[in-house]
């Protein structure tokens, strides 16, 4: 469960590093380029302590895809981006892409085999 937690931060902190990307407006912007910086080292950290607990396609899976998604939907929200029909598939892509990742890290129950 703390790993997914960590996850969650360093999900976070990718989406804050990537806005304050788009703010910092090529580095030009001394507060949202600081932002940047703080925003990635902290989504780095964070990631590799979820990633004492999760498997790393799984995490890496989930953290790269949820902050796509969730930095496309902010560029929608805040900036205007169009939203249109292949954005909405791409997004049903990215998230369709994750559930399957985590479903096949799942244990599979297997039997054991009979000894006959």
């Amino acid at each position: 469960m703390k790993g997914f937690v960590m996850l969650a931060l360093a999900i976070i902190c990718e989406i804050f590093g990537t806005t304050m990307l788009k703010l910092a407006d090529g580095f030009t912007n001394l507060l949202p380029s600081v932002g940047v910086i703080i925003g990635f080292i902290l989504a780095f950290y964070f990631l590799g302590l979820s990633l004492k607990s999760i498997p790393l396609s799984l995490g890496y899976g989930i953290w790269a895809g949820a902050g796509t998604a969730l930095t496309t939907l902010i560029g929608v929200i805040i900036w205007r981006e169009p939203f249109n029909t292949i954005t909405f598939i791409s997004l049903f892509a990215i998230i369709l892409g994750v559930i399957l990742l985590n479903s096949s890290s799942a244990p599979i129950n297997e039997k054991e085999p009979s000894n006959v």
